[in-house]
């Protein structure tokens, strides 16, 4: 200034404020990183376990025939159940879902087995069939209904002539059952092998293996 005055105040605190504004968004900043890498953690590890969950039940929609997992009713287990009075012997259940079918089945005496793509449901089975008491009768395995082709013909060539076949909510299409009990999505067909082969049937009392496809 002209005269050798003296800056005015406002003037001499400017340069400060200029320099206390990046200090305090840079400490910000610093304080926030921490935070921001954890909640992406989060978020990351969350979409990780959604989808290893949600896949196996997101898959079967994608093929070219979708029979997504709907778990057995009540009605439909007692219809299931009815078609197996007076029997006895080993039960294969195809599709097996959450081993309701299964489980109830090993609960009457049945060694009842159960094959399911869906892993999630193959481990939730073998819970619920320990929590039950029937671990022993009653056994889960993975496996791929898709990859046995022609399984109208499988079943016909390699069940015993006093199997009996039971279908759940879908019939077959080229076999005519034996009998029909239920209505709705609750409706059970049962297909006895002697009869779709022709033969003679065999006494029930024998020792039978039965098979059973669910959805």
């Amino acid at each position: 200034m002209e005269g050798g005055g003296t800056l005015p105040e406002t003037l001499k605190e400017k340069p400060q404020l200029g320099h206390i504004l990046p200090t305090s968004l840079e400490a910000n900043g610093v304080k926030r990183s921490p935070w921001g890498f954890f909640c992406t953690g989060i978020v990351g590890g969350a979409l990780v376990v959604v989808y290893a969950v949600a896949t196996p039940f997101i898959t079967p929609a994608l093929r070219t025939i979708c029979l997504p997992f709907v778990p057995a009713t009540s009605k439909q287990i007692e219809n299931v159940m009815k078609m197996l009075r007076c029997r006895r012997g080993s039960l294969v259940d195809i599709g097996s879902g959450d081993g309701r079918v299964v489980i109830a089945a090993a609960k009457e005496g049945f060694a009842a087995v159960g094959y399911e793509l869906n892993p999630w449901l193959v481990w939730y089975s073998r819970y619920r069939a320990w929590q039950e008491g029937v671990h022993g009768s009653a056994k889960f395995y993975i496996s791929d209904l898709w990859k046995m082709l022609q399984l109208e013909k499988k079943l016909e060539l390699e069940l015993e002539d006093d199997a009996r076949v039971i279908a759940c909510r879908f019939p077959f299409p080229h076999w005519i059952p034996d009998h029909v009990n239920g209505e709705g999505i609750d409706t059970v067909w049962a297909y006895d092998v002697s009869t779709f082969r022709g033969r003679e049937k065999r006494p029930t009392s024998m020792p039978l293996q039965l098979a059973i496809q669910v959805g």
